[in-house]
């Protein structure tokens, strides 16, 4: 289903809530982004959101995270 490889392509910030249990739903939820922006930006390595939707994600990953920034995760 996701390649002969397995696993499924992740951005940066798709490893990011990897690595943390974190799921896309709960992204959705915290900052308020659509299902579909924040697949994109899971999944989309290539993928350059909007400034209003960095914000939106940041606010949301330093609730857990709370020293990361915005170029951990996103060429800017």
């Amino acid at each position: 289903m996701f390649g002969i490889f397995g696993g499924k392509p992740r951005s940066k910030l798709g490893k990011w809530l990897d690595k943390y249990g974190i799921t896309q739903e709960w992204l959705m939820q915290k900052s308020g982004l659509g299902r579909n922006t924040v697949s994109r930006a899971c999944s989309n390595e290539e993928y350059e959101p909007t400034s209003k939707t960095i914000k939106k994600i940041m606010k949301a990953v330093r609730e857990i995270d709370p020293h990361k920034n915005a170029n951990d995760f996103f060429d800017m």
